[in-house]
Parts: structure tokens; sequence; C-alpha cells
């Protein structure tokens, strides 16, 4: 699995799988009982709260089952937070069987609300076909989605699929390496994944648009720099059409 930002915040949930210190325990029975009878009445944000107390074990028995269970409840009532937990608990196999399929349908409907966590987490099922067809392109898309502003690791989603004959993502590659976005700002690269998107797009509103993105960047090189560019444009293309069966 990819290593990306958004991993360290399943790997700080998930860190209460170790065993609790007594010292933690710092949850009172009173406002446990009120935390669940709030909980029972259907209010969505106490059960993802009673959930993880049991998913943490502050002040209950640690109980992933139980935890599962009140994430459910919240998440049947379109809680975000909830669904997004769901898809980590059925990923990592916690309180339920493991099935890559539930987790990308509950990462799905937290994406879909917007959830910044479940959009990287749904992009890293994608890459990896977990659950889902592999599509790195769906990958890029929820990636992009879920962590905008991270843009060293966006620039390395956009190569992955870039490698793999994407012509968006080509345009986006391009895009970092013109604006150092994420990369070293490099103009020769940046014109060169300009040069195979604008080829190789299906859409011919694309082709124009990375054709015109690729002529404005034109006027910033030298003769030599055009010509590396056209050149490596040209290695990758062979080298790709080589792979080919």
């Amino acid at each position: 699995m990819p290593t990306l930002v958004i991993v360290t915040l399943v790997g700080s949930l998930l860190q209460s799988a170790q065993p609790p210190q007594a010292a933690q325990n710092t949850q009172g029975a009173a406002e446990l009982a009120a935390l669940r009878a709030r909980a029972e009445k259907g209010d969505a944000d106490a059960q993802v709260k009673l959930g993880t107390t049991y998913a943490s074990g502050r002040g209950v028995a640690q109980d992933f089952a139980q935890a599962v269970t009140w994430y459910r409840k919240a998440a049947d009532q379109g809680h975000a937070g909830a669904q997004s937990l769901l898809g980590i608990f059925y990923g990592k196999g916690l309180g339920v069987v493991q099935d890559y399929a539930q987790s990308s349908a509950w990462y799905r409907k937290a994406a879909d609300q917007g959830n910044v966590g479940a959009q990287s987490l749904l992009g890293i099922l994608y890459h990896n076909g977990q659950g889902v067809p592999q599509d790195y392109a769906q990958a890029v898309v929820w990636f992009r989605k879920g962590v905008p502003r991270d843009y060293a690791q966006a620039a390395v989603w956009f190569r992955k699929a870039a490698d793999q004959g994407l012509a968006d993502a080509q345009a986006n590659l391009a895009f970092s390496y013109a604006n150092g976005q994420g990369v070293v700002r490099d103009l020769i690269e940046a014109q060169k994944w300009y040069n195979l998107a604008a080829s190789r797009a299906l859409r011919a509103e694309n082709q124009t648009k990375y054709a015109e993105a690729r002529d404005t960047l034109a006027k910033l090189m030298t003769v030599a720099q055009l010509a590396e560019a056209q050149q490596r444009a040209r290695a990758w293309q062979q080298a790709f059409e080589g792979k080919r069966p």
C-alpha cells in the first residue's frame, strides 16, 4: 500500500488496538451512561463517540464488534465520519470479517459527502484494486479530492497514472512541473508531458486545451529546451508502446 499522509490518520485511530493503560480510563460511569442514553435515542454523534469508546477501550472493555455496531447505527443515518470509520474497520477486519468490497462501499458513501479521509482511502483502494477494479485514473481523482494541498503526494499519483498513458494525468503532471507544485520546477519535463497529453487525449476539447498549455509554456523556453522535451516525449512513447503485448 502506498505511503500516504492520510494513512497516519488511520494509524492513530488503530493504535487503540493496543491494551489501554489504566490511566487512560478517565471516562466516568455517569458520563458513559449519559453517552449511551443519547446514543440509544438515535443521536448519531453520540453513537460515533460510543463506538470510539469501545474501539479504544476507555472506560469499557475493548470491543471492536460493539464499535462497529454503533458506527453502523450512525452511518445508517448518513453520518460521514461513521461511514469512513466503517470503511476502515472493514478494511482492517476489526470487529467484522475483512471485506474490501464493504470497505470501499462505506468509503464511497463518506467520500460523496466530502469526507477527505474517505476520499483519500478510497483512492488507495482504487490504486490497489481492493474491493473495486484497479483504476489508476480513479485513484488520482479521489486522492486529489482527499488531499488537494498535498502537492508532493499528488504529483506521485499523477506520475503513476501518467505512466499508464492517461492523458488527463499527464496534463496534471505537466502542470505540477510547470509550477513547481510537489516537484522541482522543470519546464522541459512539463513540456514533455504536455506534448504527450495533447497527443493522447481522446476528447477534442482536451486535445485543444493541452496543446494551448503546451504552446503557452513553449514561449518561456529556448529552442534547445523544446528539442529536449520533444526527444523525451518520443522516448517515453516508444517505451510505452514497447510494453504493449
